[in-house]
């Protein structure tokens, strides 16, 4: 009988980037109209699940576990985690927005 790797627990991104799981595409449009499979409306939003050491002491990247953020899919490199997981490892510089609940505060 082959012996089985370990099960891949955890990712953690080197350098500048994060990992990010992709929202579920769109089924249905704004006004309730259900779209087929092969219409899908791309979605291009995620949340944060981690993020490289890099990242965690910049100060100048406000980003954190758990952010909802807007990202580029071009450079997003896809990582098959589990079985229907979108996870995708996202350079930080194609993350685009950042969705708060209340405006950041300006010093």
């Amino acid at each position: 009988m082959a012996k089985k790797g370990p099960k891949l627990q955890y990712i953690e991104p080197i350098g500048a980037r994060v990992l990010v799981l992709k929202d579920e595409p769109k089924r249905e449009t704004k006004g309730g109209i259900a779209l087929p499979d092969a219409a899908e409306i791309p979605t291009i939003t995620g949340r944060i699940v981690s993020i490289s050491r890099q990242v965690a002491h910049d100060e100048d990247v406000p980003l954190k576990q758990y952010d909802k953020v807007l990202f580029h899919p071009k450079n997003a490199i896809p990582v098959d985690f589990e079985p229907d997981n979108k996870h995708f490892v996202v350079p930080v510089e194609d993350i685009v927005a950042v969705f708060r609940s209340s405006p950041p505060e300006l010093d």
